[in-house]
Order: C-alpha cells, then sequence, then structure tokens
C-alpha cells in the first residue's frame, strides 16, 4: 500500500503565502497540499486555492481538509469538482465533512434544524450520482434532479472521501464513500473506526480500498504551547493532548509508525504553533518525504 504524506495549511493559507508554499512543495516532491474551510479566517477558500495551486503546479495534488457538504447544493458542488478534474486529471482530493468545526461558522451551512445527517446522506448521493452519470435524476426529501449533465466527467472517477469519527460517520462512509480523513484520534482508536467502516462497507455490499485510510495530523517545533493543549483538551476532554498531537518531529515518527500499524497509509500534516513556516515546510520534506514508498 502506498504510504503518503500531504501538507495541511489553516491560517497559514493567506493569499501572500501561498505562491511560496505551492511552489516549495511542487519543487521539492511533496505529494499533496490540503485546504481548510475557514470562513471567518484570512485563509484562501479551498476551491479557490486547489484551483490556484493546480494551475500553478504540473504534479501536486490537492483536497479538502475538510469542506463543509451540508448547506450546498451538491450540483453545483460536482460541477466545481469536475472542472478541477478536467484542468488536472487526477490530482483532486476531495474530503467533505457534516459541519464545520467552528461554532460560529455553523449558521453559514443552512439545512432544515435536526436534519443535517439526512442531508449529508442525500447530498452525498446526489453528487456521486451526478459525477458519475449522463444525465442524473434524483427524487429525494431535500433534493430534486432531472436529467442533470455535468461535464466533462472526471477521469479517472473522482474519489469522494469524508471526515468523522462517530458511528454515524462510519456507517455513512462505508455505505456511500470511497475513504475516510480521520483527525483527533489515537492509533487505537483510528484502527477501531477503519474497521467500523470496512464492517459498514460489507454490509453495503462495497469495499473500501485498503489504502483509503488516513488522519489529518499536527507537529509542534517542540513543546505542546499551553494555547494548544487547551483547544486540545476541549476537543477531547477524554485523552491527554500529548496522544494527538506531537511534540517535534521524533514523536511524530512514533505515531505515524502506530498508525501505519493501525491500517491508515495517508496523512496531512499540519503545523501547530511554534516555528516559521518556512520552517515546517524544509522540515516536512526533510522528514517525511523519504518515508513514502
Amino acid at each position: 500500500m502506498k504510504i503518503r504524506f500531504g501538507v495541511g495549511l489553516g491560517l497559514d493559507s493567506a493569499p501572500d503565502q501561498l505562491a511560496g508554499i505551492v511552489d516549495h512543495l511542487e519543487s521539492n516532491g511533496v505529494d499533496s497540499l490540503w485546504f481548510s474551510e475557514l470562513v471567518y479566517a484570512p485563509a484562501v477558500d479551498p476551491m479557490v486555492g486547489m484551483a490556484y495551486a493546480l494551475a500553478r503546479t504540473t504534479r501536486l495534488k490537492v483536497g479538502t481538509s475538510v469542506a463543509v457538504l451540508p448547506g450546498r447544493h451538491p450540483v453545483l458542488v460536482a460541477k466545481q469538482l469536475a472542472s478541477l478534474a478536467a484542468l488536472a486529471p487526477k490530482r483532486v482530493l476531495p474530503a467533505f465533512g457534516l459541519r464545520s468545526a467552528i461554532p460560529a461558522e455553523r449558521e453559514l451551512f443552512v439545512v432544515p434544524d435536526g436534519e443535517r445527517a439526512a442531508v449529508f446522506d442525500e447530498s452525498l448521493r446526489v453528487l456521486r450520482l451526478v459525477l458519475g452519470e449522463d444525465a442524473a435524476s434524483y427524487q429525494g426529501r431535500y433534493f430534486t434532479v432531472n436529467g442533470v449533465a455535468v461535464t466533462p466527467k472526471p477521469s479517472p472517477p473522482l474519489d469522494i472521501w469524508l471526515g468523522g469519527s462517530a458511528p454515524a460517520a462510519f456507517r455513512r462512509i462505508g455505505t456511500l464513500a470511497d475513504g475516510w480523513l480521520g483527525s483527533f484520534l489515537t492509533p487505537d482508536e483510528a484502527r477501531a473506526g477503519r474497521q467500523a467502516i470496512e464492517r459498514a462497507a460489507e454490509q453495503a455490499g462495497r469495499q473500501i480500498e485498503p489504502d483509503h485510510f488516513g488522519i489529518s495530523l499536527a507537529v509542534t517545533d517542540g513543546e505542546l504551547p499551553p494555547e494548544l493543549v487547551a483547544a486540545a483538551r476541549h476537543r477531547r476532554p477524554d485523552v491527554d493532548p500529548g496522544e494527538l498531537i506531537a511534540a517535534g518531529w521524533d514523536q511524530l515518527h512514533r505515531q505515524l509508525d502506530a498508525y501505519v500499524d493501525a491500517g491508515l497509509t495517508k496523512f496531512v500534516i499540519r503545523p501547530a504553533g511554534g516555528g516559521s513556516l518556512d520552517g515546517f515546510l524544509d522540515r516536512f520534506v526533510a522528514e517525511l518525504v523519504g518515508r513514502q514508498n
């Protein structure tokens, strides 16, 4: 199975930094660049950032880590993805989630109260149908489309990955998605998540490719800053932050070994406090490009 490492961007995708980041990754053989959805921040919109990075490169893959799907019309999302894939075949890596991780931004992705999960499921069905069929029709509770033709069709077909770590998310991935990009999980939890997804896929008469399981990880340039510890404890109060965020590159390698042992092969690595972005990118290349197979 192919082990691959990509760079995850949060606030570091500010417009004045992006050209240098993209050029650095392309010239140093980094596999992929991932854009976070951060509306109320000076970060580039994921679709815009992907288009810019793809136009500036010939090899670098780009992805969303992760974009919110419920609250967007899936046909319009399909058109965006199909357009990107036509411009840069085999280099577009969409990953979607249920809701924004930032509470203040959740009001932007409007769905009926209490029905976000059901909207997500139907959105995924419509998205996959429109991307795959020449004249797609669908009549559901939330979406109705008739003879929709989004062209050109991605070739090869796009893999749709999802985030999430709840039992319902694992069932959704196994039933409707092609891969999983987790976050804030220990290696043992990631193993259990992978197994739950594989069981859900089997029950749905499907199979998730063995190398389509990944996770987003954070690494610092030394000790964990107090504000990062506080944020991790807020997100996962039941887990020691040191198990979720690597305090230095040596610890990151140990964590990666454990995640690989758990059956994960795709990794999005993001900087988390301390040090310069240029320093992070240089260290990423030195530490991780050689670990790819």
